[in-house]
């Protein structure tokens, strides 16, 4: 062992009159400890939130939408094989959409319909994940069910379950839907109204979801909208959600204008950077409380230094030399910032965990979406998190360790 890390090991040993200098080296440990347990514990927060916002929306929504801006796309089919050829994608399903009003007995709800085939929507968006109740297969054909005393066949179409207790329908109900775009006729322009029935129900966490949104087979979607064999726009999952920019540049050129594909990102770019800036934002502020620490490091080390003047003065005239004793002091600024920064660590780690195994933080799911802090531990994150402490750390040791490197050993034997 070389002498200055034994001599800087020494020093961190408290003596009966230098307890106050050992107390503020603890305090030194304990805030920068805090400070990188408090930044790693909101790092996997802010991480999670991020990926789990992420993880729901593109759950319901595909990872590349390809429209027709301000039309229908009428030759889907010859589209699809097209873009089922890029190698990134790992499925495209048609879909149709429109607004439309619902109603079940006397309660009405505004509601977007999505027109899905129930044999490949499932391999795009995780529909069948999020069903509460029923199955997408409901959608194939249609039930028989009587209605005000006559027997009739019916549609199937699948609510979200705030949707579905605000209009106080379940399973089996017939509900009603009525386009605002009306069928012309001689008396004037009638609103297209058709029977469905609800076979089935499903829950994604997401109010904007659960309350305005229902699902329909893509051949009944075309025949209530009056769309013959067009689609609103094709639906693309890739194998790589983080690639799904690139594929989407990609098919871009495959199929050409007048078509467009947008990948998730551009779909709400708005939201994702802030949540990215906020992460940021966090993870700045809260470094500054590992700052924090640091300047009691710079302390404790000043103090030491004005304690040790006559240990330095001796090992200089023992032929140390000023490298050796600013190695001295920057060891043991070194070894409080790393001692801290692991306890920072292993505190961070193990609460991230019991955050994660027993969600005892509850939220108000209408706000946040979920109901329970989430948490996501990427070794990366920590890593990130302990390298900027112990530099700050590092930093914060040269000024003493300099200053003591610079004292005169000949003018602290002559006075003291």
């Amino acid at each position: 062992m070389r002498y200055e890390l034994f001599i800087g090991l020494r020093y961190l040993q408290s003596r009966r009159r230098e307890t106050f200098i050992s107390l503020i080296t603890v305090i030194s440990v304990l805030g920068v400890m805090i400070g990188v347990m408090t930044l790693n514990v909101v790092m996997a927060v802010m991480t999670g939130f991020e990926e789990v916002l992420r993880d729901r929306l593109l759950g319901f929504n595909a990872h590349i939408a390809l429209v027709k801006p301000g039309d229908h796309i009428e030759e889907y089919r010859a589209l699809l094989s097209r873009v089922m050829r890029d190698k990134g994608v790992l499925a495209a399903a048609p879909s149709v959409y429109g607004q439309v009003m619902v109603t079940f007995g006397r309660r009405l709800s505004g509601v977007v319909v999505r027109g899905i085939d129930p044999d490949l929507a499932n391999r795009v968006v995780e529909i069948q994940r999020y069903l509460k109740e029923g199955t997408l297969a409901g959608l194939k054909s249609q039930q028989a069910i009587e209605v005000e005393g006559r027997p009739v066949s019916l549609p199937g179409v699948i609510l979200g379950m705030r949707l579905a207790a605000q209009l106080g329908a379940t399973i089996g109900d017939p509900v009603q839907i009525i386009s605002p775009v009306g069928t012309p006729s001689a008396v004037g322009v009638l609103p297209r109204i058709k029977r469905f029935i609800v076979v089935g129900l499903f829950e994604s966490g997401m109010h904007e979801y659960d309350n305005t949104l229902i699902y329909m087979n893509i051949s009944d979607a075309q025949l209530f909208f009056e769309l013959g064999d067009a689609v609103s726009n094709i639906e693309i999952r890739v194998r790589d959600v983080y690639q799904a920019r690139d594929v989407a540049k990609r098919i871009q050129q495959e199929v050409g204008l007048p078509y467009w594909a947008e990948d998730w990102s551009r779909l709400w770019p708005n939201l994702f950077s802030a949540l990215k800036l906020e992460k940021t934002v966090y993870f700045l502020v809260l470094l500054l409380m590992v700052l924090v620490g640091a300047f009691n490091i710079i302390s404790t080390l000043i103090m030491v230094v004005m304690e040790k003047r006559k240990d330095i003065a001796v090992l200089q005239s023992m032929g140390a030399t000023r490298r050796s004793i600013r190695a001295i002091f920057m060891i043991k600024g070194c070894i409080i910032g790393a001692l801290g920064t692991s306890l920072g660590m292993l505190l961070g780690y193990g609460i991230c965990l019991l955050i994660a195994r027993y969600e005892f933080i509850e939220l108000p799911k209408d706000v946040f979406l979920i109901s329970t802090v989430p948490v996501r531990i990427y070794p990366g994150n920590f890593l990130l998190v302990s390298v900027a402490s112990f530099l700050i750390c590092l930093v914060a040791s040269i000024y003493p360790a300099r200053h003591a490197a610079k004292l005169d050993p000949v003018e602290i034997i002559r006075y003291e």
